[in-house]
């Protein structure tokens, strides 16, 4: 008889047409029992090719494929990409824009965070808590559609700013909102982060040590929930972060549980900078003037980052003069966010895969991009 007929071990795939692999991921888990003893996430499915893209289309048409890397939290694609290449130009955004700027990205962090909050609580057997998240989150894509005309999409970070000011009675409505979200985040607490048996499931299980999250370049809430702060808003601030008080929020033991709780957190801190920014809107234009139509920015490179929902976007420009990027890279947090897995797998029951796996909230627009 053969080994392989004797061996105890079995070979399964998780995916990729799965729902808690949030999209199409597959993981192929070798497992000896319930233990899994070897995981190698296997993506591509969802490849898009905009880095290749963007080689053929204008810098204007480029902000459009930036939409479809994290499409739940798209504000920060276009915001990367629009800095970037307002460095190779040499403008700057006006104030307001980038203010504007700002409380989109921290008002879309909040949208993603929700659907993050729901889909998680799913994940662990919780339905109900997705009924509420997304509750709330209708309502900021309510505030999107009413400013940009899209819900997921937006397309309204432009190269020197942003496409339109707000509607007379928009902020009238993100206050409304502000006001009727904030008692919310203390039902989503009691509701799910204090449930027992959401912590059992959570707290202790697929532990990250600092030390391991910064050797595999680990970002976002996935980083600070091993208690490492860092933050692109804090550490390299750009659209006038600096002048806004909020905390960077870390978790204790990298848990997932501490990932899951640092989100939650960090949504009060983003209703803190948007409250801030209502409070000193400046006036003035919204787009810098002599953006050209067609614009050839001067031979050279720029990179810019931004602290996205899923952690450090960063993208990496190179242009030969002409009217298209000569190269495009991005750093997607979500990629490497991924890579982790094939560790830190190793060791759990099955059972705890899908509680590792959603903690680290990726998005597989961004992963295969």
């Amino acid at each position: 008889m053969s080994s392989a007929a004797t061996s105890d071990r079995l070979f399964i795939n998780l995916g990729p047409q799965h729902p808690s692999t949030h999209g199409v991921l597959r993981v192929g888990l070798t497992i000896e029992g319930e233990v899994i003893v070897k995981a190698v996430p296997d993506i591509g499915y969802l490849h898009r090719g905009t880095e290749k893209l963007a080689e053929v289309r204008s810098y204007h048409h480029c902000v459009v494929l930036t939409d479809r890397w994290d499409y739940v939290a798209a504000m920060p694609n276009n915001l990367v990409f629009c800095l970037a290449t307002e460095k190779l130009l040499g403008i700057k955004a006006p104030a307001r824009a980038d203010a504007l700027r700002v409380m989109m990205c921290e008002l879309n962090r909040v949208a993603s965070h929700l659907l993050f909050v729901g889909t998680y609580g799913i994940d662990i057997g919780a339905f109900t808590p997705f009924l509420y998240a997304f509750r709330e989150r209708e309502m900021v894509l309510d505030l999107f559609e009413m400013l940009c005309g899209a819900r997921l999409t937006y397309n309204y970070i432009r190269l020197g700013g942003v496409m339109i000011d707000v509607p007379a009675d928009w902020t009238s409505k993100l206050k409304e909102f502000l006001e009727y979200f904030k008692p919310k985040l203390d039902e989503y607490d009691q509701l799910l982060s204090f449930n027992p048996i959401f912590m059992a499931r959570t707290q202790g299980v697929g532990l990250v040590t600092p030390e391991e999250a910064v050797s595999w370049a680990l970002s976002g809430p996935n980083l600070r929930g091993s208690g490492v702060a860092y933050d692109a808003r804090k550490a390299d601030p750009y659209c006038g972060y600096e002048n806004y008080e909020f905390d960077v929020v870390v978790g204790k033991e990298g848990s997932c549980w501490d990932r899951y709780f640092c989100r939650v957190l960090e949504m009060r801190q983003s209703v803190r900078i948007i409250e801030q920014v209502l409070a000193r809107l400046p006036e003035g234009p919204v787009m810098a003037s002599g953006v050209a139509k067609v614009p050839k920015p001067p031979a050279g490179e720029a990179y810019a980052h931004v602290e996205a929902a899923r952690g450090d976007l960063g993208i990496h420009l190179v242009s030969d003069g002409g009217m298209s990027p000569f190269r495009m890279h991005v750093r997607a947090p979500s990629f490497l966010n991924l890579a982790i897995l094939q560790e830190k797998l190793v060791g759990m029951k099955i059972s705890d895969v899908i509680a590792f796996l959603g903690s680290i909230d990726i998005v597989l627009g961004e992963v295969d991009r």
